[in-house]
């Protein structure tokens, strides 16, 4: 088995006091080159998307947007806080082809499995809006690829950042060969305020974004329920080629944006799921995409976690433990996602 790594950390890429900057990646960094697993790893070399790559889930006019502004020298991309430098078109452009060339190695059976540690994040960046910290959407342009590049019928997109992805949502709402999962906090003046499970595509596309709208304080069993209980059936319902991963770390206790109350050790239950599904379903090939997580250490062995378990190993680092307080009881809404996706 062969697991690669594309590692792009867009140290060009920063705001200084902004939580999504370069400090995210230097810290994995530090974390992989202590680690010992680098000789164990396929490296692979990011390189910067082409305009077709960009243009399967981006408008012409949101590309040259934000290569217009980086250009400039940077500045902010939106009203809220996303946000470019001179060189941040060049570094989203590298992590959208990283993503990309990551699909081509599982695809061609040069790698089994792997993980793009990549920045800027992609999730939130719809076909014609940034938003969320997030320039290009990285994991839907790699869907693209697996599907124009190399004729994968169905692709299936498993986002577990605490914030709901608004931008990939947006991108396949109405696509019927690409399944958009999920799971994520919502909550009144929670970012970025959708996700909700009325929320299933349109057209062709309808039943086809499965949403998990979790309260705070969820926690371990709430997100393995929503597993065992909700996407397991579902994927294998839909049987899709490749498994994309939006890999956020900021469903964790102690992140600083969030509430969600997932522990290391549930992140870990969370990864061996999505391989035993991925195994099941498309002999394995999974790629997990670097997306939110803002405490640093949480961030930095919840990776080394899911590094571990893709070489088949059975390591978990969870030096914090569970969240303090008791975890919210999502049964009932289990019970009613259940008979809203999956009755009909």
């Amino acid at each position: 088995m062969t697991t690669l790594l594309v590692f792009a950390p867009g140290d060009g890429h920063t705001k200084h006091h902004h939580p999504e900057n370069h400090e995210r990646t230097a810290a994995l960094g530090r974390a992989l080159d202590g680690s010992g697993l680098m000789a164990d790893l396929r490296h692979v070399m990011p390189v910067s998307a082409t305009t077709v790559q960009l243009q399967r889930v981006h408008t012409p006019e949101l590309i040259g947007y934000v290569r217009q502004v980086s250009n400039r020298g940077g500045g902010l991309l939106d009203h809220g806080d996303t946000y470019a430098t001179a060189q941040s078109y060049h570094l989203a452009s590298l992590a959208v082809g990283g993503c990309c060339a990551a699909v081509d190695q599982i695809l061609t059976g040069a790698a089994h499995n792997g993980f793009a540690l990549i920045r800027p994040p992609g999730h939130h960046a719809e076909t014609d809006r940034v938003s969320g910290f997030c320039l290009f959407n990285n994991v839907a342009a790699a869907a693209r690829q697996a599907q124009v590049a190399h004729g994968a019928a169905r692709v299936a997109i498993i986002d577990y950042d605490v914030h709901h992805g608004n931008g990939t949502q947006d991108i396949f709402y109405e696509d019927d060969t690409v399944l958009f999962v999920s799971l994520h906090l919502y909550a009144p003046y929670f970012y970025p305020g959708i996700g909700g499970m009325h929320e299933v595509g349109v057209g062709p596309g309808k039943g086809y974004t499965l949403n998990v709208p979790f309260p705070p304080y969820v926690g371990d069993y709430g997100y393995r329920l929503a597993f065992d209980e909700l996407i397991g059936p579902r994927l294998r319902q839909f049987r899709p080629d490749i498994l994309l991963v939006s890999a956020g770390f900021d469903a964790h206790w102690q992140d600083p944006l969030a509430m969600a109350g997932l522990s290391l050790t549930g992140y870990a239950q969370i990864t061996r799921k999505l391989l035993s599904y991925a195994d099941e379903l498309c002999a394995g090939r999974i790629l997990f995409v670097l997306e939110g997580g803002y405490q640093l250490e949480v961030l930095s062995l919840g990776v080394l976690n899911v590094l571990h378990a893709l070489l088949g190993r059975d390591i978990i680092y969870d030096p914090f433990g569970p969240m303090r307080q008791p975890e919210y009881d999502v049964t009932p809404l289990i019970e009613r996602l259940k008979r809203h996706y999956l009755s009909k």
